[in-house]
């Protein structure tokens, strides 16, 4: 087959490079890459130094930090009491939750109390978690409330240091089995008294003898749609749980 050659390209000498070649206008060897022609006397273009085969060592940074001590606690109570509302206050992830749709078949069984708007309820559990500090993140486990759904309780509370027993004052009997099984389990909890509508039905120390708890039990009062609220009730569980290991360890 017959090549075509521009008249202007000079003839390559056999076994030779093309004239037109870049190796043989600019100088580089074949595969190289393309540079401008140099001028006479001109300084070379500025190439970068080669990367020593022996990464250097930043002198000025410390040892990697430890990762977070992981604490795991539950949040507990009656049906309709708020504790999915308190997961997802305070979790800084995309609280995960296990909410079915309330249906005809629950009348009578399942009572969110007459001022809930509730239409939904958890089936499983909730899960979130929020970092303390540089040294300590909790990892917050919801409890369906529902007494059918007792059996996954004792699931849930393993490895838990500390439980937030969440309470509606308008119907403390919801939350007696809560109560019970934290006292059973000897897992140090606290009582946590949801202020629905921001009023409390009930002063706390007449919740207090209702539930008969002892002044041990540390009683507070908080708003599960409020992050901040949340989060002091959950010191006070962190506070009760420290508390109890301290006492332990001095034993």
């Amino acid at each position: 087959m017959d090549s075509v050659r521009s008249p202007e390209w000079p003839v390559a000498p056999l076994g030779g490079l093309a004239a037109n070649s870049a190796s043989a206008r600019y100088g580089q060897p074949v595969g190289g890459p393309p540079t401008a022609p140099q001028q006479p006397g001109a300084p070379l273009p500025y190439r970068p130094p080669a990367a020593s085969a022996t990464p250097t060592t930043d002198t000025r940074s410390g040892p990697p930090a430890a990762p977070p001590i992981p604490v795991k606690l539950l949040i507990a109570g009656g049906f309709g009491v708020g504790k999915t509302t308190t997961v997802g206050a305070i979790s800084e992830i995309a609280p995960l939750t296990t909410e079915a749709e309330m249906t005809s078949a629950g009348i009578g069984v399942d009572d969110p109390g007459a001022r809930s708007g509730k239409t939904t309820t958890t089936v499983a559990m909730d899960f979130g978690c929020v970092t303390i500090d540089r040294s300590l993140k909790l990892y917050l486990f919801g409890t369906p409330g529902q007494d059918r759904f007792g059996f996954m309780w004792d699931d849930l509370a393993r490895g838990a240091l500390g439980a937030l027993v969440v309470v509606d004052s308008s119907r403390l009997d919801d939350c007696y089995p809560a109560v019970d099984f934290f006292e059973r389990a000897g897992l140090p909890f606290v009582v946590g008294v949801n202020t629905f509508d921001g009023r409390l039905t009930h002063e706390l120390g007449a919740i207090r003898w209702a539930l008969a708890i002892g002044d041990h039990v540390p009683l507070v009062q908080f708003d599960a749609r409020e992050r901040l609220s949340v989060r002091d009730a959950l010191l006070v569980v962190l506070d009760r749980a420290l508390d109890r290991a301290v006492r332990e360890k001095g034993a």
